[in-house]
């Protein structure tokens, strides 16, 4: 199959697949006339990586485990290499932890400024003055 055509069965636009092939997560064969020709196992490789990447992992993290990518997403997560599976989303889990814990302290640091204006707001209104 074309680009078009597996561009419109996995959902991906071309320019994705464009970009999957870049980082080597894709290998279309070329036609005499340079086009890129997929196989079937394209499909279910398409849809795992955007499930992937919908998950939050990185390209890098899917390129760990792109031997499993042409299974079928039932079989995917029982790929032959369950232990560089897990250490990869044990890694990015890991990443993630330390992202939340950032975005929970930026979250604090901003409701503690929020609140201190809103009672020198408070005051400035009580006083007359009106808060600028």
């Amino acid at each position: 199959m074309q680009i078009g055509e597996l561009a419109e069965r996995t959902g991906a636009s071309r320019r994705s697949l464009r970009y999957y092939e870049q980082h080597g997560l894709l290998h279309p064969r070329r036609s005499p006339k340079g086009w890129r020709e997929y196989d079937e196992d394209a499909v279910d490789r398409v849809r795992n990586v955007r499930e992937l990447l919908a998950a939050g992992l990185t390209l890098e993290d899917i390129q760990d485990v792109a031997p499993c990518l042409e299974q079928e997403h039932a079989d995917f997560l029982a790929c032959e290499d369950v232990a560089h599976a897990i250490g990869m989303y044990e890694k990015r889990l890991a990443v993630l932890d330390e992202r939340a814990a950032e975005l929970e302290r930026y979250r604090g640091e901003i409701a503690d400024r929020l609140e201190r204006l809103r009672t020198i707001a408070e005051r400035a209104h009580a006083e007359g003055r009106g808060a600028r």
